[in-house]
């Protein structure tokens, strides 16, 4: 049974519905979080049936009696983030959740989300493909800071980057103590005498984190925990001048990057040469590496042509047959790029001989009005994105389709491709605080025709504030700001044109038209001067034509 579908019932009410008194269910309470263990606990009560947590992982201790043992943790070596990319020093970062805590009355605070870790001590890692995190925990206290990482021992690297930025007092502890470090924590909370403690930490942490901290199975009374979502997570959301800069700097480059690209593929493909998926893949990451401060890719690239494309979260596979990128098929590309300055996701369909069939230029045409609809909007701020999910949709439901996904998504700061807790979709996103100004999300409307061919497209937009006098196509028509709320609205990221010949201009208003054509000038205005600097002349005369302006017949 597959979760979150409408049939599908929640664990808890299966298991209900299926156990009987004095029935037990052991859990490893390392792989739930406290949100997922309260609600079964609860229904396992009303029939008299127990929750149990498991110190040790039963299938780890079957794999080990098998002679296949887990493979070890990743425990790569650190790497600073200087402050011109963050924009804020990991002093700040502390000391403005040090205020936070004072504000809770918190004793401490335990960060359990490897991003949020990573953003407060301006570290990045390599212990996970693609995020660039590392598996730790952080307990931050009113004097000192500890974090469990790998056997403790922090490298002078780390230590003189940390001293640098305002945090003097950090202890190294190893990754594999922190159950008992916590559970140490609470014994010594208890036992000081200048009053009743509390312990903050995400709700997003897992059950043993919870119950650890807390010293529930160590204390006959136990630590009061504050279980909500993380202030980190909230605090990274937002992000400051210098890492939007960094943002809108890095689309540049990874405009030059996929635009070459692209070029270089309709160049063989045109003259006879068979390019596969997985060729294509290698071809995309060889140009972003070109570009400065380029770490690595933000996620696999989803590289499908013909019926490949339709599949949603598709990869190609090294092992086997491959498949070939055939002139007659449409051909989706969805990729992304890790920089020092920002992180991008970005995916163009694309027609290889440039004739679609008229009805996947009709379906092209309406995922593109979906996504201009969600660009140009306006809306007050501290809206939800799940209320503008339905706008994406619109040109697709006005005849019947839609997509199986969610419309657009939170993205970190050379951080996790998807951040939460903000994103825009029809199912709302927990703990979503409302969209304001400084968020960065992405906008991938799409349509998918199960074995035939798949489109989306999708760029990353930054949600701006908006009054009569904005750079924006809707400003001018401003009445009000939503007594008073404030006006906010979208500046697109991404620097990369559509397929001017996928694009069907008979359904289209003369606002949908003139945006996109905006936007293809826009393109080539930012990235001539570079491709032209750089000798990239091929690649610039490509340009050029993709971004002459579509009209009417």
């Amino acid at each position: 049974m597959k979760q979150t579908l409408p049939d599908t019932p929640t664990l808890e009410k299966w298991l209900a519905s299926n156990l009987k008194d004095g029935d037990v269910v052991g859990v490893d309470p390392q792989t739930m979080t406290r949100d997922e263990w309260t609600p079964i606990q609860t229904a396992l009560k009303k029939i008299s049936a127990q929750l149990v947590p498991i110190s040790n992982n039963l299938v780890d201790d079957v794999r080990i009696e098998l002679g296949d043992p887990a493979p070890k943790r990743s425990h790569n070596e650190l790497a600073p983030l200087h402050v011109r990319y963050t924009g804020r020093t990991a002093g700040e970062k502390i000391a403005e959740l040090r205020r936070k805590m004072a504000e809770k009355k918190a004793s401490a605070l335990v960060l359990t989300a490897l991003d949020d870790i990573a953003y407060t001590l301006n570290l990045r890692g390599s212990d996970i493909e693609y995020n660039p995190v590392f598996f730790s925990y952080l307990i931050v206290m009113e004097t000192n800071v500890v974090l469990y990482w790998g056997d403790g021992q922090l490298p002078p690297s780390v230590t003189d980057h940390l001293r640098e930025e305002g945090v003097d007092s950090v202890e190294g502890k190893p990754y594999g103590d922190i159950l008992e470090g916590l559970k140490e924590m609470a014994r010594e909370l208890s036992e000081s005498g200048d009053g009743r403690h509390v312990i903050w930490l995400s709700n997003d942490a897992n059950e043993a984190i919870h119950r650890a901290a807390s010293g529930s199975d160590v204390l006959k009374r136990p630590i009061d925990l504050i279980s909500e979502v993380s202030p980190v997570k909230l605090a990274k959301l937002v992000k400051n001048e210098i890492e939007l800069q960094g943002f809108r700097n890095c689309h540049i480059k990874d405009g030059i990057a996929v635009v070459r690209f692209f070029r270089w593929l309709h160049d063989q493909i045109d003259s006879g040469e068979q390019i596969t998926e997985v060729q294509a893949s290698d071809k995309l990451l060889e140009f972003r590496r070109d570009e400065k401060d380029f770490m690595g890719p933000s996620f696999g690239t989803i590289a499908g042509s013909g019926a490949n494309g339709a599949i949603i979260h598709y990869s190609p596979d090294r092992e086997g047959q491959q498949t070939v990128i055939e002139r007659d098929h449409m051909f989706l590309l969805d990729s992304g790029g890790q920089y020092r300055d920002g992180t991008t996701d970005i995916t163009r369909t694309r027609h290889m001989s440039g004739n679609p069939t008229a009805e996947q230029k009709d379906a092209f045409t309406r995922v593109l009005k979906g996504q201009i609809m969600i660009g140009s909007a306006l809306f007050p701020k501290g809206v939800k994105g799940n209320v503008l999910d339905s706008f994406a949709r619109h040109a697709l439901w006005e005849v019947g389709l839609d997509y199986g996904h969610g419309t657009g998504h939170g993205v970190g700061h050379y951080l996790n491709v998807h951040e939460g807790p903000s994103g825009v979709s029809w199912r709302p996103y927990p703990d979503d605080p409302g969209l304001n100004v400084g968020q960065i999300l992405s906008n991938e409307p799409g349509f998918y025709k199960v074995g035939e061919y798949g489109i989306r497209h999708e760029d990353l937009i930054e949600i701006v504030a908006v009054d009569k006098g904005s750079d924006h196509p809707k400003a001018k028509n401003l009445r009000g700001d939503y007594d008073g709320r404030g006006v906010l609205g979208f500046s697109t990221l991404t620097l990369v044109p559509n397929q001017r010949e996928c694009i069907d201009a008979e359904i289209m208003t003369d606002f949908e038209i003139s945006y996109v054509n905006a936007y293809h000038r826009r393109v080539l205005d930012t990235l001539s001067p570079i491709l032209k600097e750089r000798g990239l002349l091929k690649d610039l005369e490509w340009l050029e034509g993709q971004c002459i302006p579509i009209t009417r017949k």
